[in-house]
């Protein structure tokens, strides 16, 4: 039978290879940074990194967006899946909470805005650098860690739950954002580079793989 994984030594060598690393949302303030994370749903990165400082020429901060109509946002971000549910989202959020000073830093307000999600609030309370109440859990996760073995399923809820069952607290913050860079640079969809991965010790898939 084999040995079982003890996953909060197993990460610790991937947190510390990514730890403080940037999100790859190229923000320069907490605004910047919810305007893009609530964009970047079921868009790339690249895309909402390359539209962003025409939108932010325009509407800098809270209170310029809250003045705005969803419609007006249109022209900049029109390219985004979904413009124009998240242009409504986003220009509510900025009435509800009205100055950047006021945006939460909690899960559990952050949770409410419209278009703000788990894993949403999880990447902006890691950037923040508050301590974390979850794991983050974006597309890469959700494939990176079924190949790992660290869970069974595809279901993000899920996973960030089995993920908190066995990372202690005190590394959830970088834990998922670790594995997310992971799944970008070395355990790709396609042609996973398991030779250089700092992981294939642990892998269940690469272990499957080599049998």
């Amino acid at each position: 039978m084999a040995a079982k994984t003890d996953w909060n030594e197993a990460v610790k060598p991937l947190i510390k290879k990514y730890a403080g690393q940037s999100h790859p949302l190229a923000y320069n303030n907490m605004y910047e940074l919810l305007v893009m994370v609530v964009l970047s749903a079921q868009t790339t990165d690249v895309l909402v990194n390359n539209i962003a400082p025409e939108l932010f020429k325009a509407y800098p901060n809270m209170e310029s967006l809250a003045i705005a109509k969803p419609e007006d946002l249109f022209p900049f971000i029109s390219k985004v899946r979904g413009f124009g549910k998240k242009a409504a989202w986003l220009v509510g959020i900025a009435q509800q909470i009205k100055t950047d000073k006021n945006i939460p830093l909690t899960l559990e307000f952050l949770v409410k805005l419209n278009g703000i999600g788990r894993k949403s609030a999880n990447v902006i309370m890691r950037e923040a650098k508050v301590k974390a109440e979850g794991v983050i859990v974006d597309l890469h996760v959700v494939r990176v860690g079924e190949r790992l073995g660290i869970t069974k399923s595809d279901d993000p809820k899920i996973i960030e739950k089995d993920i908190m069952a066995v990372v202690d607290a005190e590394q959830w913050s970088e834990v998922g954002m670790a594995i997310s860079f992971l799944g970008r640079e070395t355990c790709r969809p396609t042609d996973p580079k398991h030779d250089e991965c700092l992981m294939n010790a642990v892998c269940a898939f690469y272990g499957n793989k080599m049998k």
